[in-house]
């Protein structure tokens, strides 16, 4: 047995799993299940504004406190 896993050669046996993955049939679901991947990832990273650059630059800045006006004088009492 032991004798078995030594004697394995790739270049010989690799293409049995192309038998069982058959690109004609699985490729296609393969690669729309890593675009829904990247777009579940993109959704979270980018609905986050820790991780977003714009969704930081949505929040409305915060107004600086008018100026104190000057007190009016009272006229002057003739």
């Amino acid at each position: 047995m032991f004798q078995d896993v030594m004697n394995y050669k790739p270049k010989e046996r690799d293409y049995l799993f192309w038998t069982v993955v058959h690109p004609a049939v699985w490729l296609l679901p393969m690669l729309i299940a890593v675009l829904l991947t990247a777009l579940a990832v993109h959704s979270v990273v980018l609905g986050s504004a820790k991780y977003n650059f714009l969704a930081a630059g949505d929040e409305a800045p915060v107004a600086a406190a008018p100026a104190a006006a000057p007190a009016a004088e009272a006229p002057a009492a003739e």
